[in-house]
């Protein structure tokens, strides 16, 4: 079976998974097309990706599945408002299996979670519109 993320190693030989855009990006992408605020800073000092009128969104690839549950529920317990997971899936037929795993949690734990793709970034000759994305760097 192909693997579902794209990896690198580090000059030290560590393996890290790569991506084509920012988390920010789609975290911006998102939150904006849903009145939200972006890095909400809870009283301990963390901060919710977006906060909007009912949902602390925690966003993560999908390789960090597991630790976006964590962080929304912890953001769900500082706001009062309804912990969300937003899974970016950069190969939705691939990654489907991620999002999935967090559904199930979400069904039985009472969270919210969808997921999105490199369409919410709206990508004009492969860059989107956060000029601060790797995918504006020189290469």
């Amino acid at each position: 079976m192909a693997s579902s993320f794209d990896y690198g190693t580090t000059g030290d030989g560590y393996k890290f998974v790569k991506h084509q855009h920012n988390e920010a990006s789609y975290q911006n992408a998102w939150c904006s097309a849903h009145g939200g605020v972006t890095e909400y800073e809870n009283k301990d000092f963390t901060r919710v990706d977006c906060l909007t009128a009912t949902n602390a969104v925690e966003f993560d690839f999908a390789n960090k599945w597991a630790e976006s549950i964590g962080q929304a529920l912890h953001y769900q317990l500082m706001t009062g408002k309804k912990a969300k997971v937003v899974l970016i899936l950069e190969n939705p037929q691939q990654q489907m299996i991620y999002y999935n795993r967090v559904k199930a949690l979400a069904l039985k734990y009472n969270f919210d979670i969808e997921y999105v793709t490199p369409a919410i970034l709206n990508l004009k000759n492969g860059q989107c519109s956060n000029y601060e994305c790797k995918c504006h760097r020189k290469k």
